[in-house]
């Protein structure tokens, strides 16, 4: 037997994550400050500022929040990659950890980082795995009124947790599948 790189996309970011952890570790914090973290507001002609719109998804705040993450990315992330493509999932992780940090430098005056929102997406997404054209799984409908229903009702407190990431991130994960999820 030999050990194989099955699902490149989200074996890479997991990768990615972990070695911005150890930056973070070695650095206490200042690379995750500098370098992974999405900031509130549209900075104008700074290029890091809009590179940081997609580099937040590597940053962890500790290693139980990057633990959690990974772990649902590495339990998921191989099934949506099979399912609709590495290219496919690329594209999906760029899309959704663009719009939430646009959103979230339009609307919001917090920081943002972590995987959470991609999390969220592949969660949406996995429900839509046996699609047919014309129908809406209802575990879609099941799983949407749980994760996004939780997010809903913990959006009412402070927690340090951008329940609007997991929110856009189940939009689009919901939308990709529903919409490219019967044409494989």
């Amino acid at each position: 037997m030999r050990i194989r790189y099955n699902a490149p996309v989200t074996l890479t970011l997991a990768l990615f994550c972990g070695l911005a952890m150890a930056a973070h570790q070695l650095t206490g914090g200042a690379t995750t400050a500098t370098f992974f973290t999405a900031y509130p507001g549209l900075q104008g002609p700074i290029p890091l500022h809009y590179i940081q719109f997609f580099t937040y998804i590597l940053g962890h705040g500790s290693f139980p929040h990057l633990s959690a993450n990974l772990s649902l990315l590495l339990l998921i992330g191989p099934l949506n990659e099979e399912k609709f493509g590495s290219a496919l999932l690329l594209e999906m992780i760029l899309v959704t950890a663009l719009l939430t940090a646009l959103l979230n430098a339009v609307f919001f005056n917090t920081g943002l980082l972590g995987a959470s929102g991609i999390v969220f997406m592949l969660i949406l997404l996995s429900s839509c795995a046996n699609i047919r054209a014309g129908e809406i799984p209802l575990t879609l409908i099941l799983v949407a009124l749980l994760y996004l229903g939780n997010e809903l009702h913990g959006s009412f407190g402070k927690d340090n947790i951008s329940q609007f990431a997991h929110l856009t991130g189940g939009v689009v994960g919901a939308f990709y599948g529903l919409i490219r999820g019967h044409r494989r």
